[in-house]
Formats: structure tokens, sequence, C-alpha cells
């Protein structure tokens, strides 16, 4: 039976020699380690041993199988290093050829302008509220100092789902959420920002889906002037620091004195250009004192609490400050609008 070993170990080391291949190599390994190789087959000659010469036997068979491993796996190595060296020897780089330019993408210049405010307001302590785009019209209108019959609820201006559910219109209903869920009926300071639905005509300047970032202050001794404080340092921010505001008087059913206000334009600083119109000033947002009977509806003593309340658009910022001529530029997905913007961002 040693003889039977010492042959087989010589003819496995003379397939070795004559290996090539990884392939090949498996082949060997196959041939003598395999379920039916010759070194396995071995162990059948276990039964026809006399006891007294199995444990020298099954020794022996150990030995062969450890050398044979080794002798396989050292071989893979060699081969393994060959192909690793052809493959450095063929596929070198030229590390002086120029690389491959990659696409890289860039903040949305609507999205851009939403972080800016949302930063800064969260500086000033602010708080960032959001709320569900289908929502109640008892939150949407109602609450809102909306009664039923009030033309601002046509459904002409609104997308209704049933005649109490509808897609928001605006963001106020989170306002009006945020004082409802305050049971503690505790100051309130949020920004809401998010997606709004009107019933429109889609052109270069209106849309039937855009964005609105509203703000909302409720406490003790809040007046006009906490208004046009803050929202000085908005134009500020978003326009440069040589702007100034102006207010005008207006008429929102929820805010009462109700306020629209223009910023000095930043392109002619007031003298007089096309983007404003020849006047100096470009409005950007509405705003006022929050009417009593929201705040009354929402749990709000108005004896107590006083609050302001503003809407800006981010569409219109984004147009305004980085010049883009139509609003549908935002919503089409087109790469060269984009990739413009990113080059022109990248160049500030």
């Amino acid at each position: 039976m040693k003889e039977k070993i010492t042959e087989i170990k010589n003819q496995l080391q003379t397939k070795i020699s004559q290996v090539k291949t990884l392939n090949e190599l498996n082949d060997v390994r196959i041939e003598f380690l395999g379920k039916k190789g010759s070194i396995t087959e071995l162990s059948n000659y276990m039964r026809e041993i006399p006891v007294e010469e199995k444990k020298e036997f099954g020794s022996l068979l150990n030995t062969i199988k450890n050398e044979a491993n080794e002798i396989l796996n050292a071989k893979k190595e060699e081969l393994e290093n060959i192909e690793l060296q052809k493959k450095l020897n063929y596929e070198t780089i030229d590390v002086t050829l120029p690389g491959t330019k990659l696409s890289v993408g860039g903040t949305h210049p609507l999205t851009k302008v939403i972080d800016e405010i949302e930063e800064l307001f969260v500086s000033m302590g602010y708080d960032v509220v959001e709320g569900p785009e289908i929502e109640q019209d008892l939150y949407n209108f109602e609450k809102l100092n909306l009664p039923k019959g009030h033309p601002a609820r046509d459904a002409q201006d609104s997308f209704y789902i049933t005649d109490e559910m509808l897609l928001r219109s605006q963001t106020s209903p989170v306002q009006a959420r945020t004082m409802d869920a305050n049971l503690e009926k505790t100051p309130i300071r949020v920004i809401c920002p998010g997606k709004v639905y009107r019933r429109d005509d889609d052109d270069a300047t209106h849309s039937h889906q855009f964005t609105q970032i509203e703000g909302l202050v409720v406490d003790k001794d809040i007046s006009l002037a906490d208004l046009k404080g803050t929202l000085e340092i908005l134009a500020k921010k978003l326009f440069g620091e040589e702007r100034e505001i102006r207010f005008r008087p207006s008429f929102f059913p929820f805010t009462e004195p109700s306020i629209e206000v223009d910023v000095s334009c930043f392109k002619c600083g007031g003298v007089g250009c096309p983007i404003c119109k020849e006047t100096g000033w470009i409005e950007i947002l509405g705003s006022g004192m929050v009417h009593p009977n929201v705040l009354r509806g929402c749990g709000y003593d108005p004896e107590i609490y006083t609050g302001f309340a503003f809407g800006i658009g981010p569409e219109r910022v984004a147009m305004l400050k980085y010049g883009i001529g139509d609003i549908r530029s935002f919503y089409t997905n087109d790469l060269r609008f984009l990739s413009d913007f990113n080059r022109v961002e990248g160049g500030e």
C-alpha cells in the first residue's frame, strides 16, 4: 500500500509540472482530491488492511492529502502571479492622459432659495413646520377667516377632492394647525415651506403647482414694527445689504391690517429699470398682523396675544435673484437650464 501511495504522489507531481492554466489545475485537483479522485479512493482500502496497520495507513493517507493540497495551492499561487504579471504588462495606464470629465450635479435654484430662507429663520429661533398637501376645508379656509361662500373658495381657484377636502391652495393651513395643536397656547414662531396648488393656466409667470414659505409669530405685544424688522432682515439676506423695503396697504382675509411688501430694486438701486418696471421697487411678498378672528378660531385670546404672518414665493425670489425668465423652467427638468444655472452658481 505504501508503494501505491508513492505512485499516486509521483503522478500528482508529474501532472502539476504540466499544468499551464488555472482551469487545468482545477482538473488535476478533481482528478486526485475529488469525490472519485485517486487520493480520495485510497480510503476504500482501509477495510482491507489488518487492524494493526490501520493507524499507520491512516497517518500516510492524511499526509498525502495535506501534501497534495500544499502542492496544488502553491501551483495556484504561482499561476495567479503569472496572470497578474501579464495584466500589468499589457494593461498599462498612461497617467499623463487627461481624465474623463464627469457630469456633476448641483443644487436646484429653487431648493437653494428655500434652504437659504430656512437657514435664516432657524438662526432667528423659528421652527420649520410642515403639513399635509391634501387639506381639510376647515384649515385651508374656515380657520383662516374665509367663511363659506367667500370668493377665494371658488372651485375655479382650488382643486377640490370632495366638498370638505382639497389640495391646499396655500401653506397657511400649517399655521392654523400649529396654533390649534398648541394646547398650552404658548408663543409661536414658525415658518412653513411646501407645495401648494391652484387652478391656473401655466405660462411664464404662473403655474398650477408652486411653492410657498409662510411665517407666523404669535406672542404678547407683537406689532408692525416687529414685522418690518423681520422682513428687512429677510430682504437684505436675499437681495443684498443695501436693500430697503416699503409697506403698501392691501387686503387678505386672515390679516388686519394687511400689507404688500416691496424691496428696492437690486438691479438699478432704485433708479428705475425694466426689472422694476421703472419704479425702483419690486413686490416680493404679502404680510400683515394676524386677524383676531384667526387667533380666536385657533384658541388664542386676541385681547392677550397678537401676531404677524407673511408669505413669500421662492419661485419669484429665484426668478428675480438669478434672472430666470420662465417659472416653468423649475419643473421641466431641462438639463440645459440646470447645467447653465450650475455654471452661473459656480461663478459666484
